[in-house]
């Protein structure tokens, strides 16, 4: 690669990395000069993601690392390879997440969706920000990207509560960390996508209706791309942003502020079936 690169430099592991946005900012990150560390259950998957980056910026620049995110002692392994093959870690991306097809209201989640759902988007997220901070101590600091969602901030449309419950739990770790941790040159932020067109929003909403019902809020009348997001993080891991800590850092579209009217006072209620709007 030639020019200016924004990660030169840098070391990245970036979870949920073999679709979607972790695939995305994978690519993206290693092409802005990067090594990274990609991170995924799904080990065919990342094992794709590598190969891609082989063919545009060469061999050296990343490797694959089959981790399950809710297990502490599997992050605690991907942090050690990092470090044990790179040399450091710089930016933790912190991406791997699930919206299970059964995760509805309060009334039908039933206990075990929740429990799945809070142990990989919550416990995953503390485990990775954790095993980071040790991490980073060693290295002169980093930046951690926590992915959370627009729902954290503003509920969702379609009924998904555990979803929404830990990306709201994750938006509240972030702004902790990044006060506990701020002297140390150790930034978090949470990166709030709005819907996006991607395997894990496209599966939830299965049908036509659910799709529109997402679809009546989005002022550009379009869901977001992966990319769009990985941009945002690559924004956030880069230097470029050494004055941004704490943040909910939206990439939606306009989307949250779809929720008021251009006075500041809330849409009111949403009519449950979309056709009702029609």
């Amino acid at each position: 690669m030639t020019g200016h690169q924004r990660l030169s430099g840098k070391v990245a592991i970036i979870t949920g990395a073999a679709s979607g946005i972790g695939f995305e900012a994978s690519v993206l990150f290693a092409k802005e000069g990067a090594q990274v560390v990609c991170a995924d259950l799904n080990e065919q998957g990342i094992q794709k993601t590598v190969e891609k980056i082989a063919s545009l910026v060469g061999k050296d620049k990343a490797i694959a690392v089959k981790t399950d995110v809710s297990k502490e002692e599997q992050v605690k392994h991907l942090v050690d390879t990092a470090i044990q093959t790179f040399g450091k870690l710089n930016i933790m991306f912190n991406n791997a997440g699930i919206m299970h097809p059964e995760d509805d209201s309060a009334l039908t989640t039933e206990e075990h969706i929740w429990n799945l759902t809070m142990d990989i988007n919550v416990k995953g997220v503390w485990y990775g920000c954790k095993h980071a901070i040790i991490a980073m101590r060693n290295s002169g600091g980093g930046s951690v990207i926590n992915t959370a969602s627009f729902v954290a901030l503003r509920g969702a449309a379609t009924p998904q509560l555990a979803y929404t419950a830990s990306k709201g739990a994750v938006l509240a770790m972030t702004r902790e960390l990044a006060m506990v941790h701020a002297r140390e040159n150790i930034r978090f932020n949470a990166l709030c996508p709005g819907p996006l067109r991607t395997p894990l929003l496209m599966d939830f909403l299965n049908t036509e209706e659910k799709k529109q019902r997402r679809m009546v809020h989005l002022p550009q009348g379009r869901f977001g791309e992966a990319i769009e997001q990985a941009y945002g993080a690559l924004f956030l891991a880069s230097d470029e942003s050494s004055y941004v800590t704490g943040t909910d850092f939206l990439v939606d579209g306009g989307l949250a502020n779809a929720y008021v009217t251009p006075e500041g006072e809330p849409l009111g209620p949403v009519p449950r079936n979309f056709a009702e709007t029609t």
